[in-house]
């Protein structure tokens, strides 16, 4: 593939002065950054008006999961667009029924009812608000190893530093420590002792907290930005049990490890769990039109069946959104998108990245599922220091800098977080793109292996 414009550096260097003039960046230092003016994008690449062409392994912000432009969903929402283009939520809506019942078709358990949100941050809002409506509690459990958004109670939520700002430590949240076994916050050497060990932390925070005062336990199925620490066999289960044990609702938050990422509609499917609130977003229609939503179980719906439920926005279920949420879940289904993630990790990415790691010392650890990948960077593999420290900037930064250089200078755009790199491509990305793109990490990982010991 090559980019469907000439090079146009005059152009290209007008949006970007326009962006530095009127736009404010989520996450920056408005004077520090420089971002890059894309021209266009097709499939698993993008590409600058200098005509530079870019593997995209970040999938957007790990939304894109049926790739950029894809034909059946543009003409979707332009075929939208011309029959009805918004309409208030309060009404029935045929798009919006049936991205709802599409959605619910694929949840697990009796998660059959669907509430309409704008993005994952305010799906995840809604979600603790029903739970503490249902239980008539008010505090919520998240991990510190989490991202759940930037909204009010999301970013409290939240266990990453960029929680920090913002904490106003008043929202009712407790942190507690979820497995991890690389880094094991329990000084397990097993994944069993790590699971056993974790629900025991977990059940410990809940008798300290009071149970009675508890409302929701949150957790991504498979935590995304935090690392993609995918959980060990039974730490979820058992997490349901100490919830149904305590009353506690379970919100699972799969907005980022949703709609075939890990190579299953949704990552609970790995673990055979069913929560009571799941949350959504990105990769229901892969971020062709903002859309996020909570899928509600049975009784937690039938709570608001005489009550009125205190919560809505002006675009919830947008029809623009919903036409691009029923177009990419029947692309997913036709071109056998999850099937096919599931095929890449298990053959190309999954075998290809431990290889690497067993290449560079600068790799700790692998982990994954799916298209849904991490390399754990490391200063040294005995002592599994990282790369960088947590959360460096600046010059204690300098090594994952040079890393993510180097990978774009070999054509790959890299998700780079922390002393972390994810390897998160479209959902559909073929073999080739994927054998580009493990080549490419390859050779950027000789730029970390320089500052190993």
């Amino acid at each position: 593939m090559t980019p469907h414009v000439e090079p146009d550096p005059q152009a290209g260097a007008a949006v970007k002065a326009a962006d530095r003039a009127h736009v404010f960046h989520s996450w920056s230092a408005q004077g520090l950054i420089d971002p890059l003016a894309v021209a266009g994008a097709e499939g698993s690449y993008f590409w600058d008006y200098d005509g530079n062409r870019y593997l995209d392994f970040t999938s957007g912000l790990v939304y894109t999961n049926i790739g950029y432009q894809h034909p059946k969903v543009v003409a979707a929402i332009q075929e939208q667009a011309g029959k009805l283009a918004t309409f208030a939520p309060a009404f029935a809506v045929d798009v919006r029924s049936e991205a709802a019942r599409l959605i619910a078709e694929r949840t697990p358990g009796d998660l059959n009812k669907i509430f309409f949100t704008n993005g994952g941050a305010e799906a995840v809002e809604n979600a603790v608000r029903m739970a503490r409506l249902h239980t008539g509690r008010t505090k919520l459990l998240s991990a510190y190893r989490s991202y759940h958004g930037a909204t009010s109670t999301a970013i409290n939520l939240t266990g990453d530093p960029r929680r920090w700002a913002s904490d106003t430590a008043s929202a009712g949240v407790v942190h507690f420590w979820a497995p991890f076994l690389y880094r094991s916050p329990f000084y397990a050497t097993t994944e069993a002792e790590e699971s056993a060990r974790a629900l025991q932390h977990l059940e410990d925070t809940i008798a300290f907290e009071g149970p009675q005062t508890i409302a929701a336990i949150i957790l991504e199925t498979v935590p995304g930005t935090a690392g993609i620490m995918t959980p060990p066999p039974g730490y979820l289960a058992g997490v349901r049990e100490i919830c149904d044990k305590y009353g506690i609702v379970f919100i699972l938050d799969e907005v980022m490890a949703g709609f075939g990422r890990t190579g299953r509609w949704f990552a609970s499917e790995h673990f055979d769990v069913v929560p009571d609130l799941m949350t959504f977003a990105k990769g229901v229609n892969s971020g062709y039109v903002p859309l996020g939503g909570v899928a509600i179980s049975e009784e937690i719906a039938a709570t608001f069946d005489k009550r009125p439920y205190p919560g809505g926005l002006t675009y919830s279920g947008h029809p623009l959104a919903c036409a691009a949420a029923v177009a990419t879940i029947q692309v997913m289904e036709d071109e056998k998108v999850v099937e096919h993630a599931a095929h890449i990790g298990e053959t190309v990415l999954g075998p290809g990245l431990r290889e690497l790691a067993e290449r560079h010392p600068s790799v700790g650890e692998v982990r994954g599922l799916g298209v849904f990948w991490a390399l754990d960077l490391v200063r040294n593999k005995e002592t599994r220091e990282p790369l960088v420290p947590y959360n460096a900037a600046g010059e204690a930064n300098a090594p994952m800098a040079a890393f993510a250089a180097e990978a774009k200078k070999n054509g790959l755009w890299p998700f780079v977080n922390m002393n972390r790199t994810h390897a998160v491509p479209a959902c559909n990305v073929s073999e080739a793109e994927a054998k580009e793109g493990l080549a490419a990490l390859d050779a950027a990982l000789t730029v970390a292996d320089r500052h190993t010991v």
